[in-house]
């Protein structure tokens, strides 16, 4: 029978792409160990990471694509309806997501490609529809309030980072209670209402920073726009509308005022 793949801790971080600097940060803070070691014969002792630890670092891999931040990535794989194949599943609908959108643009790129060959040039609507899809943001964002955001984000450092990674994962979260609120006849004037619109608010906050041109950009941007960034914001409205009566009923301001 042949012996069980094993992997010492630059091995993996070569064929992984991971720094060794990583995986000894995983194993640092509990997250994820080697379970094997080397037998009698080789006398080192050392640790080896193990199949069953491989499959666990994909898991780990692929919560944090989907933005859970690691102290997260360890509670979640503890807990008792943890499910491996969840997490799969999960992370293959983000992927396709992203794929999705860039597919979007591939097929604009290509369809101008290909008018390009056949004529010579293209028409100004076929520019339009490309440059539309490259440039979403930039329709409604100034140069100025895009280099804002640039400079916030990169003086926010790692814990800035963490925020961007995460924020699909709470936004996805948050309309998830607020649509179950609004399911359940929870009126605006309710004080769990009211919470959810604080929240939601405060998440906003976090992207513009309170800059009130850059929330009405944003803002701006999802009345406009059916879907942003793979995003169905029409989905939204609904939410967005009873968030908004719930702010005003507790009298909070949004990020913009």
């Amino acid at each position: 029978m042949n012996p069980e793949p094993t992997w010492k801790v630059g091995e993996l971080a070569a064929r992984t792409g991971l720094t060794v600097r990583t995986l000894h940060h995983y194993d640092a803070i509990g997250l994820l160990s080697p379970t094997g070691r080397t037998g009698p014969a080789h006398g080192s002792g050392h640790r080896l990471y193990t199949a069953a630890d491989l499959a666990r670092l994909h898991q780990i891999l692929c919560l944090k694509q989907l933005g859970f931040g690691l102290e997260q990535v360890k509670e979640f794989l503890t807990r008792p309806d943890y499910n491996p194949r969840e997490v799969v599943r999960l992370h293959l609908e983000s992927v396709r997501k992203r794929a999705a959108e860039l597919a979007e643009l591939g097929d604009r790129l290509r369809g101008l490609s290909e008018v390009l060959d056949r004529e010579g040039e293209a028409s100004p609507e076929t520019f339009l529809q490309t440059i539309e899809a490259m440039t979403m943001i930039e329709k409604y964002y100034t140069p100025e309030q895009l280099k804002q955001l640039e400079e916030r984000r990169a003086a926010g450092g790692e814990e800035m980072e963490e925020t961007i990674r995460r924020a699909p994962q709470m936004w996805a979260a948050l309309q998830s209670e607020v649509r179950a609120a609004m399911d359940a006849g929870v009126e605006p004037s309710d004080p769990n209402a009211q919470e959810l619109a604080k929240r939601w608010f405060a998440l906003v906050a976090a992207f513009t920073g309170g800059d009130p041109g850059i929330f009405k950009s944003l803002q701006t941007m999802y009345q406009n726009e059916d879907r942003v960034s793979g995003i169905d914001v029409a989905a939204m409205r609904p939410m967005m509308d009873y968030v908004q009566r719930a702010a005003d009923a507790a009298g909070i301001k949004h990020p913009g005022q």
